[in-house]
């Protein structure tokens, strides 16, 4: 990639006055990764490039491939759109197939860099937050958070424990029990657990469809977008799931299942604290057997938003998910996912800290119908990141 093709590095930040107003913030959006969620992530990444104000905000848009390079990639969120059924890749949108992108790791520096091999590496100016819009380990796991930290650079969403606590679905339980959310019947299978003694496991599994009856699911811990999830109704089933779970986490979660309706709620924060939007309905999927990755990205099962409920139970879930959002020590943004079970009980099933974000994902159309646009969300996070220190808070 030539040198003139690089994006130009902003003017120099110029000291504020009145006859002279500051330069605008520079938004890194970064997106991709390494997990399995790679190309959901990238779908998220173009829907908010489209969505930027661009006379309000510079953009540098940061790709990371699948083994994990930062590269420079073309500011064009047209081509990272689902086609044909096909998730795009990072690698088809680098700008340079060996060029990478380097962070500063001095809080002081916000400089940006670009280098190629044989080329004299090329400032691309500083960054003054970064939007991260990664899904999954490596990315929505407090790893990029830390990062950031380090880096002193702020950014939207989750600081790193709460992405941390986020991402691992056990941790996130325990979590929710000790702040008194209440929470459906689960059981875990840790890696060491499952490696020294396998039978045993099953027969732990047994136990638990004992008690609790089947169907089960059997989840990666540390996983979304509903990708390496088996519902098994016997133990036939069994031991494939767990081996499709551990392809995406050796840690596995197993649920039971849980009847009545899925309703989700956001939490966005404000000025004066976190609220709760309207909530939506996940109605059951006809062509699916669960509300898996298909029925989510790829045939777009839409939700019902508001979700039909009373004033009350509007009410409740909305109290829930803040409760969710304050107890994990989140910031930004959250989706609160739940089942309204058939006694009438609101039982947590999870929080997303980086959640589907395209105009069409659940999140965005719940603040839509709560009053808040889908530009002016990305907004208001951009600004909310800008407004906030890197650090312990």
């Amino acid at each position: 990639m030539s040198s003139e093709n690089l994006p130009q590095s902003p003017e120099p930040r110029p000291e504020q006055s009145s006859e002279q107003p500051l330069r605008k913030p520079r938004v890194a959006v970064v997106f991709g990764g390494r997990s399995s969620e790679h190309g959901i992530s990238v779908v998220t990444a173009g829907a908010v490039l489209r969505a930027i104000d661009r006379t309000k905000y510079d953009v540098l848009p940061i790709g990371i491939t699948t083994d994990g390079r930062w590269a420079l990639t073309a500011d064009e969120p047209d081509r990272m759109a689902i086609t044909d059924r096909k998730v795009p890749n990072v690698a088809e949108l680098a700008e340079s197939a060996e060029g990478g992108v380097v962070l500063p790791l001095d809080p002081g520096n916000r400089e940006v860099v670009y280098s190629e091999p044989g080329s004299v590496p090329k400032a691309l100016g500083e960054v003054d937050v970064v939007f991260p819009m990664l899904h999954g380990p490596y990315g929505e796991d407090g790893t990029l958070q830390g990062l950031l930290e380090l880096s002193g650079v702020p950014y939207v969403g989750a600081g790193v424990l709460a992405s941390a606590v986020g991402q691992d679905k056990e941790y996130m339980k325990r979590v929710f029990i000790s702040f008194g959310l209440p929470v459906g019947p689960y059981l875990v299978i840790r890696p060491r657990e499952w490696d020294r003694d396998e039978q045993a496991a099953r027969k732990k599994i047994a136990e638990f469809a004992g008690e609790h009856g089947w169907p089960l699911f059997i989840k990666p811990a540390r996983g979304g977008s509903s990708m390496g999830i088996t519902k098994v109704d016997s133990f036939e089933g069994l031991d494939e799931a767990i081996e499709e779970a551990r392809r995406h986490d050796p840690k596995i979660l197993v649920e039971s299942l849980l009847r009545g309706r899925e309703i989700e709620c956001g939490v966005l924060e404000f000025a004066d604290g976190p609220r709760a939007s309207v909530p939506a309905e996940i109605p059951p999927v006809q062509s699916h057997d669960y509300y898996d990755f298909e029925a989510k990205y790829i045939d777009s099962t839409p939700g019902i938003v508001p979700a039909p409920l009373a004033p009350e139970q509007t009410a409740e879930i909305q109290r829930l998910a803040v409760d969710a959002f304050e107890a994990t020590s989140c910031e930004g943004l959250v989706r609160a996912d739940f089942f309204l079970t058939e006694d009438g009980q609101f039982v947590i099933n999870e929080i997303n800290t980086m959640p589907g974000f395209t105009p069409i994902s659940m999140y965005p159309q719940m603040w839509e119908a709560s009053g808040v646009s889908y530009p002016e969300l990305v907004d208001r996070l951009i600004q909310a990141a800008l407004h906030r220190s890197t650090g312990l808070r």
